[in-house]
């Protein structure tokens, strides 16, 4: 029987709520908890009082012996989480906002390290990834530790529409994707299936949009005695025996058969492409069908590679500068790191035109014809190129920074390897 767990949100009925809270009883006695992102109208985008509701909720469990593994997923059958909702920040992006913007400082903080707990969690984080996932979706995605992908998964970096940059933990998770698939899809926004999930070492299982209660079942079956038995003297050993049990259940859910990989059909082309030069050399061939026909026919000719070469044609040039210059300087941080440059590229990103622009033309008077403050050119030029690396520096007095103490002796990267 599902019951509700107690939480902040006591107060606003159960179908009003952004996130729902409940538990499942194992046959052994122990409780699943289940989190579900509740705001289908909006493809359940993250919120500010979204992501505090999951970082409270995920301290309580924390702290309850008898929670043993928890489930991510989103309400509806359209999305698991399209992103984050961002209309409350455009408004906040006047000409009179202070720099750093406030709101910009609340939003990205609570996202980010919601993203940050999610990644150091002691216990199972299982991830529903059915439908649409995308911007904070990703970064939500990234953060489980057992994320299972549907035939109905399609994801996506899509902020080179908006004139953001692949935040969310992006620069992280896109480094880490095999042959620079993750700058390929960070620079064009290209939508991607629950195969291309598993190579890009974003997800780990296979199954049916059908199968949720079988795998539900599957985890209450499962026998966790050992796992939550186990003393704070044996914390790591706790960690791997619980995310065992999880990992034997999900792997005893027969695989699904999922359309097939692009990135894999296509990462020699995607190689080639972005090992071609810098970021110019890059831009010519992806502006060029000739140039992509030469590197590759069939690749060129792919209706999905020619909706990302037409998503990056039209994208924000500042946007794909920033992509490219962040892939290749985080490549040796941590993830703490990574979020906290992250954070300062999100604020002053809030601060200059280009991110404004491109959310007001595609969902505020929704012309999508944005009107972007510079060309590649621009961004490529040496005035230019300190444009780019300005979005990098802290924009924060000292001990003001939304993250602040991420980057010392103390940070959970640091005590983690202990």
């Amino acid at each position: 029987m599902t019951t509700p767990t107690n939480n902040n949100n006591q107060n606003t009925t159960e179908q009003e709520a952004p996130v729902l809270f409940q538990t499942e009883a194992t046959d052994c006695g122990h409780l699943l908890g289940i989190m579900t992102l509740n705001t289908p109208k909006s493809l359940n985008a993250l919120s500010v009082e979204m992501c505090q509701l999951l970082s409270q909720q995920l301290d309580e469990w924390q702290n309850d012996n008898k929670v043993v593994a928890l489930v991510l997923k989103g309400a509806g059958d359209k999305a698991f989480c399209a992103g984050g909702d961002i209309r409350k920040l455009y408004d906040s992006m006047s000409e009179t906002a202070p720099m750093p913007n406030p709101y910009a400082t609340e939003f990205f903080g609570h996202e980010y390290r919601l993203y940050r707990q999610m990644h150091f969690y002691s216990k199972p984080l299982i991830l529903w990834g059915d439908g649409i996932i995308m911007g904070g979706g990703m970064g939500l995605m990234a953060g489980c530790s057992h994320r299972l992908v549907t035939e109905r998964t399609r994801f996506a970096m899509p902020e080179v529409t908006i004139g953001l940059f692949p935040d969310a933990s992006g620069s992280w998770f896109l480094q880490r994707m095999p042959a620079k698939t993750g700058l390929f899809l960070g620079l064009t926004g290209a939508m991607c299936n629950g195969s291309d999930a598993m190579l890009a070492n974003l997800a780990e299982y296979a199954v049916a949009s059908s199968d949720y209660d079988a795998i539900i079942k599957r985890l209450k079956q499962s026998d966790w005695r050992a796992a939550a038995s186990a003393t704070d003297h044996c914390r790591h050993l706790h960690r791997d025996s619980a995310h065992s049990v999880v990992s034997r259940a999900l792997a005893a859910q027969p695989a699904a058969e999922l359309p097939a990989s692009k990135l894999a059909t296509y990462w020699q082309p995607i190689w080639r492409l972005m090992n071609s030069g810098g970021l110019g050399d890059i831009d010519a061939l992806l502006q060029s069908d000739e140039a992509l026909a030469e590197l590759d026919a069939d690749f060129a000719n792919d209706s999905w590679t020619q909706r990302a070469v037409a998503t990056y044609r039209q994208g924000c040039p500042v946007t794909v500068a920033l992509t490219y210059a962040l892939y290749h300087k985080v490549a040796e941080l941590s993830l703490e790191q990574v979020l906290y440059l992250e954070a300062n590229v999100a604020v002053h990103c809030a601060a200059n035109p280009d991110f404004k622009e491109g959310v007001r033309a595609l969902l505020i008077d929704k012309d999508k014809t944005p009107q972007w403050s510079r060309s590649l050119a621009d961004c490529l030029s040496t005035d230019g190129q300190a444009y780019i690396h300005q979005h990098f520096s802290d924009p924060y007095t000292k001990g003001e920074h939304p993250l602040e103490g991420w980057l010392d002796s103390e940070a959970l990267g640091s005590q983690s390897v202990r």
